[in-house]
């Protein structure tokens, strides 16, 4: 029986940016489950068309729209039972450049989505967040943080529709990551354009990203983040790992940090850990449920925030050369790419 069945089973399914790379990769997990419906909410209808050919299913069910435009949602949540809010603004320098579009897309975009599953009594809604709203510098990640923020807000206001998310950092070959630009420069014969060596980012599968919003679709209570914790790598031994797998030997070329990148990225704020459940494999964030009134709910023996320190891809697991290769070499995007 496919595990799915017990989640989706004759119900129906709305990814809002659903022709993205999470998007297409859960339709690779749940179609040929007993789902009664998946609905993908997109701008893009040639990518839209593109997916309807590959998969030829009736439970799949187009809308063309876009999360600044609630009326358009509005037309493809009626009677939707769940909703993975996928939708956003993804690039840093893209929303460094055109911040208010940011704005526009992850904040003002996410409140039509929260709105519209509200209205429409959606029983559950996971958020896709970024480790970029963790201690935000560049316009993407004030964007997505406030989009939590919002998310926070709507739980604390409703009851009927549970709304949790979920917080992860590079997924490997995602639009817009490292390394898809590092494969097209090996084949193309450029240098690969570093811009800091010693810079780290999480490591995470494509899988393992479905694999952490399934877990929060299982797990989350109201205005609930969920991390999952991931391996990290620098920059550089990602560029000389795929020049190994590639067999290149293309120079290595430093650029300098772009408009709003860190030398790390951070998934969970000190803050935050002082207050998380943690698992195996997993950081659950609990949402503050204190109102404006804190003296009420003041502790002494809570305030012990000093004793923890951020979860940041400096202090996470460290990969080296061969198992980095390994987990590289595992993905469907690489493997296509070396046939």
């Amino acid at each position: 029986m496919n595990m799915y069945n017990n989640y989706f089973k004759n119900k129906i399914l709305l990814i809002t940016g659903g022709t993205g790379s999470f998007g297409k990769a859960v339709l690779k997990n749940i179609i040929n489950s007993e789902i009664k419906e998946i609905r993908i909410f997109s701008r893009d209808e040639r990518k839209q068309d593109q997916l309807r050919n590959k998969y030829k299913n009736d439970k799949l069910k187009f809308y063309i729209g876009d999360v600044r435009d609630k009326k358009s949602i509005d037309n493809a949540i009626n009677q939707v039972d769940y909703v993975f809010h996928a939708a956003a603004l993804k690039q840093v320098p893209t929303c460094e450049f055109f911040p208010i579009e940011a704005v526009k897309t992850n904040i003002i975009g996410a409140d039509n989505v929260l709105d519209s599953c509200i209205e429409y009594n959606v029983k559950k809604v996971v958020f896709l967040s970024t480790d970029k709203a963790v201690y935000p510098i560049n316009a993407m990640g004030m964007s997505k943080a406030l989009m939590e923020k919002v998310m926070i807000a709507k739980s604390r206001k409703n009851n009927n529709t549970i709304i949790c998310a979920t917080r992860y950092g590079n997924v490997i070959a995602s639009r817009g990551s490292v390394i898809p630009l590092f494969v097209n420069q090996i084949k193309t014969n450029e240098a690969l354009t570093i811009t800091n060596p010693k810079m780290t980012r999480y490591m995470m599968t494509l899988q393992e990203a479905v694999d952490l919003v399934m877990y929060a679709f299982q797990k989350g209570n109201r205005g609930d983040i969920f991390v999952q914790k991931s391996p990290a790598a620098t920059i550089k031994l990602i560029a000389l790992v795929l020049k190994d797998i590639f067999n290149s030997n293309v120079p290595i070329k430093y650029i300098g940090t772009r408009h709003g990148e860190k030398l790390f990225e951070t998934l969970v704020n000190r803050e935050e850990m002082a207050k998380v459940n943690e698992s195996q494999n997993y950081f659950q964030i609990a949402y503050d449920d204190r109102d404006l009134n804190y003296e009420k709910f003041y502790n002494s023996e809570s305030d012990i925030i000093d004793e923890y320190e951020d979860y940041n891809s400096h202090n996470t697991e460290q990969l080296d050369f061969s198992s980095l290769k390994e987990i590289l070499y595992s993905t469907e995007y690489v493997r296509d790419m070396l046939k």
